[in-house]
């Protein structure tokens, strides 16, 4: 019974006050919709690590002259590391025809060569939670006991500066979600201080008949809640429109995601939490007095 007055009460504020309830939800989602555009920006820059990450592999050069038999064990062997995605084994001709291919401002260079000086490679894919510098140094370090390898490389430089983009992204995401998460509880414990201070004599009667400041704070509590999701659902509305004018004006071949339903659905959970700290925030830490 309590639950219903206390949404039937929290609803009624947006009757009551309906253009202080509108300015609210419109503060709280545009406070939204900035984190939301932060998150859109944040999710397509990790796409696009992903992506570079897939490129992180390691190459193992073979001695000439080592037999067939060898190459297919440690073909099977490479294959059962934990961190290995999959095996590609390039013989000297092979490796030749991708340079001629790849390589095309050598390419007549490639054509007069009388031997091939190209050797043979396993071409390591790793696993994607093992595309890392640390991961990729440890497999390094594992072909080297073979003693067919002569030489093993993974691009140390590059992949360690993606390790540090990676690292710096979340570092950032973190610190300016959070400020933006603040000043949403802000703007929205604001809102919910001024709509208590509107229904003071209201709140002067309850407390006169006994209401505790409990039963007094539910309503508020609610209200703060409800203007999240409200907000949070405003913002997404905002968010995708941005997305979809940004994307048509947009001619890159990288294509751009937008949230899945799980991101979707954690704006909401993350509008509501803000609502209700916001109001936590102007009526929960203290007794109402008016």
């Amino acid at each position: 019974m309590r639950r219903r007055t206390s949404l039937r009460e929290a609803l009624l504020t947006f009757q009551r006050t309906p253009l202080l309830s509108a300015l609210s939800v419109a503060s709280i989602g545009f406070s939204l919709f900035t984190i939301g555009l932060f998150a859109l920006v944040a999710l397509n820059f990790g796409k696009a690590l992903e992506t570079l990450a897939e490129r992180v592999e390691v190459v193992a050069f073979v001695l000439r002259g080592t037999p067939t038999e060898t190459i297919s064990s440690a073909s099977e062997d490479i294959a059962a590391f934990p961190e290995v995605l999959g095996v590609e084994f390039l013989n000297e001709e092979q490796a030749l025809a991708r340079a001629r291919a790849e390589l095309v401002e050598f390419r007549e260079v490639y054509r007069e060569l009388e031997m091939n000086p190209l050797p043979a490679s396993f071409e390591i894919r790793l696993k994607p939670e093992f595309r890392d510098a640390a991961h990729a140094q440890a497999v390094a370090e594992r072909l080297r006991g073979y003693p067919f390898i002569e030489d093993v490389r993974f691009g140390r430089d590059w992949v360690e500066r993606l390790d540090q983009l990676r690292n710096m992204a979340g570092v950032v995401g973190a610190i300016i979600g959070l400020a933006f998460a603040a000043v949403a509880i802000v703007i929205i414990g604001v809102t919910i201080r001024i709509t208590v201070l509107q229904r003071a004599n209201e709140i002067a009667i309850m407390r006169l008949v006994g209401a505790t400041n409990r039963y007094i704070r539910g309503p508020f509590l609610l209200e703060g809640a409800i203007k999240g999701v409200l907000g949070g659902l405003l913002a997404l509305l905002m968010c995708y429109v941005s997305f979809v004018l940004f994307r048509r004006s947009v001619t890159g071949t990288t294509p751009l995601v937008f949230f899945r339903p799980v991101h979707l659905l954690l704006i909401l959970v993350f509008g509501t939490t803000i609502g209700l700290g916001g109001s936590l925030l102007s009526v929960g830490a203290h007794p109402i007095q008016v």
